[in-house]
Parts: C-alpha cells; structure tokens; sequence
C-alpha cells in the first residue's frame, strides 16, 4: 500500500492501493502449504464452514483468482487518507457531475469493508447512466473504520461507534461538506445510528438497513412480527454469534489465529456471508465468487484479523435497543436480515421516520448483495431532504 507518510496535519493526501509482488507469492506459498482439519461430521453448515466448499473457493483463490484487477478497480477510484483524532482514515471521494448533488457517507460493517458500496457508486453519482433522474444524484464518501481496510489501526482503546461518528463529523467537513447525509448497515448501522443521536450541525438526515430499536424490556404480548425479531436474535446471538462472541471478548486472540493462516481468514468470513445472505443454498448465489475473494484478500494483505475484530470488544456494551431518534430517518427492512425488526418498534425509536421500505430480497449484507434494490432505497428514502440541502445556508 503506497502513500505519504502520517503527518499531524488535516489535509487529504492522495493514496493509491499497491500490494507488493512478495506479499501475493507469500500468499500464494501458504496456501500451498495448507494444513487442512478432518473433515465435518454432518452434510450440512451447523458445524460451520464444510471442507469441500471451503476447498473450492481456496483452490480458486489459489490458482484463478487476480488480486490485480481488482487493484485496478480500486485505483481507478479517487483515494485519500486523513489523519483524524490520532489516526489516518482511508476515504473513496467519489463526487457526482451533477449540480446539486446530495453528499452521503456509507458506513460498512464486519466482515465488510470499502467493497459493500463499489457497485453503488456509478448509480449514485451518475443516475442517469444506470436508468435514474439525474435529480437524484449523490457525491458519494466512502471510508474505511478503523481498524479496517487501508485505515490505520488504533493503537490505545476507545474507538467507540460514537467516536467513529464524531471522526465522521470531521471528515465530512474536511470534504468541504456543509450539509450532508448518512448511510449504513451493520456495524456501519451502528455508526449511522451514533451520528443520528449525535445530531452534528448539517447533518440532514439518515438511511438504516440495521436498526437498533429493541424495546429495553420485551413486551409480554408481541405480534407476528414482534416475536420473528426476538427470534431471529436469539438466533443472531446464539447459533449465528460464536465470531461476534470470540471478537467481543477475545479479539487478540483472533487475531493470532488468523493473521498467520490465509485459509482461517477465508473460513472465518466465509462463513459470516453464508450464514447472513439471503442464498439459495450458498453465499455465491448471491455475492460472487471473486467479490467474496476480494473481501477476504483484503483483509489478508491488510493483515486487519485482530484490528477489525475489535471492533466488537470496544462495543460491546452495546445492544439492539437504540436511541430514540429525532433526526429524519428512513428506513429499508430486508427479509432475510437477522435480526429483522418489526415497523411497530422502528417507529417507537425514529419519531421522525420519512420512509419505510421493505425490499423484496437481501440480507444482512444488502449493498452487497441487491445493490440496486439499494440503490432505489436510497434514492427514494432521502430524496425528501434535498429541499433542506438545496435551500437557502
């Protein structure tokens, strides 16, 4: 990875992605050198990643797979780095041509990175070269958290979501932004959702596809879907949650487990995207086997096993039961998402809720896995503050 060195300053110094040809044949040799566990002793995923799968996307990692092209791709997106609050965060800036642009930043999650949103950049910031209304139009910020990706990794504890917002908050305004939006899933929800709490001048308004709005004290009579959203977390925390759990409480240790072994950081993201699809039987029905690839490599050559996972460890006080919101929030509700919250509760917590949509397909990982479905979300779900963005300062 190339770029000026950290400086104490708070300009935007221009960065490039430029894996060295060493680190690719070390990957190369130790993948050759796999020492593979037995195999599972069931035909299905409850063990967690099966060998024959696992073995198929490392072969094709191995032999087929191009970490080059997708440099390139990345490359051929404006880059910066800028340190904030101690740390340098790595940011794609990509503004639209169109006057009047809406800016938003999209937040990822774990384990996402930069690579949820790519496929979202070209309709966002160009609407009417993917079938939309140039009206609808977004300069579009994408930075890397903490910990992850090509953003440097913190050094001392306290890298909150809330103090992810407030970095936020600081780079929005270094991108020169008055006013502007935000977007996010997952852990990224979690941050979107910090910001929106925080209420920073000139933030207008925000779009969740993670909503934290459990009631702090389940109610003793639910509705159908009230008591889909206590089960699918009690799946989430349960069957679903032993890398959330072992992130939460030991993510160093994690990290040695994985920082030295290219095949255990495959199986460890491998299996969080097949579990949290909405797959037909795999996670590669629906995200490709070279996006899975790109997920995964960028986490290896980044070597962000440890520094990613504590993410959770610095949260993990946290909770589904969120802040009530008073900003302009819009909402989209994924079927396959777990857990999946019910309108009723999402209501109680975003009083001033502007859209609510619940998409046809996607998962946990929905930029990722419908981004068009996203893409329209987006657009329909802020489109009512670009009076407020457009009006008088």
């Amino acid at each position: 990875m190339t770029g000026p060195a950290a400086t104490p300053s708070t300009e935007l110094r221009p960065f490039a992605v430029a894996v060295p040809d060493d680190a690719l044949a070390d990957l190369t040799t130790r993948l050759a050198l796999t020492r593979w566990p037995s195999d599972e002793t069931v035909d299905d995923w409850s063990q967690g990643v099966r060998s024959s799968h696992l073995r198929s996307l490392v072969e094709r990692w191995a032999n087929d797979y191009d970490w080059r092209r997708f440099e390139s791709e990345l490359n051929r997106l404006p880059q910066f780095l800028t340190t904030i609050d101690g740390l340098d965060i790595h940011v794609i800036h990509v503004k639209s041509k169109n006057p009047g642009a809406l800016p938003l930043i999209l937040t990822h999650g774990w384990p996402g990175s930069i690579i949820e949103f790519l496929q979202l950049v070209g309709p966002l910031t160009d609407p009417e070269a993917h079938g939309g209304d140039a009206a609808d139009s977004f300069d579009v910020v994408i930075p890397s958290l903490p910990g992850f990706g090509f953003s440097g990794k913190p050094h001392e504890p306290g890298w909150s979501v809330a103090r992810i917002a407030s970095a936020w908050v600081e780079l929005m305004r270094r991108l020169g932004y008055e006013r502007w939006t935000a977007q996010g899933g997952d852990w990224g929800g979690a941050v979107t959702t910090a910001l929106a709490a925080l209420r920073p001048d000139g933030l207008l308004g925000v779009h969740l596809n993670s909503q934290f709005a459990f009631p702090a004290t389940t109610p003793t009579s639910l509705s159908d879907e009230e008591r889909y959203a206590v089960d699918s977390l009690a799946v989430y925390t349960g069957d679903m949650g032993g890398a959330n759990h072992l992130q939460a409480t030991k993510p160093q240790t994690v990290g040695f487990a994985l920082a030295d072994s290219p095949v255990g950081q495959a199986a460890w993201i491998y299996d969080k995207l097949q579990s949290k699809t909405d797959n037909q039987g795999l996670a590669e029905d629906v995200v490709s086997t070279d996006t899975i690839l790109d997920m995964i490599s960028l986490y290896w050559f980044t070597n962000t096993a440890a520094s990613s996972a504590r993410i959770y460890w610095e949260n993990k006080s946290s909770s589904f039961t969120g802040p009530v919101l008073t900003l302009p929030v819009a909402v989209t509700v994924f079927p396959r998402d777990v857990p999946r919250l019910p309108r009723t509760w999402i209501e109680d917590t975003c009083t001033d809720l502007i859209h609510y949509g619940e998409a046809a397909r996607g998962g946990h990982f929905a930029a990722l896995e419908q981004p068009q479905i996203m893409t329209d979300e987006i657009r329909t779900g802020l489109r009512t503050l670009r009076p407020s963005f457009l009006g008088p300062r």
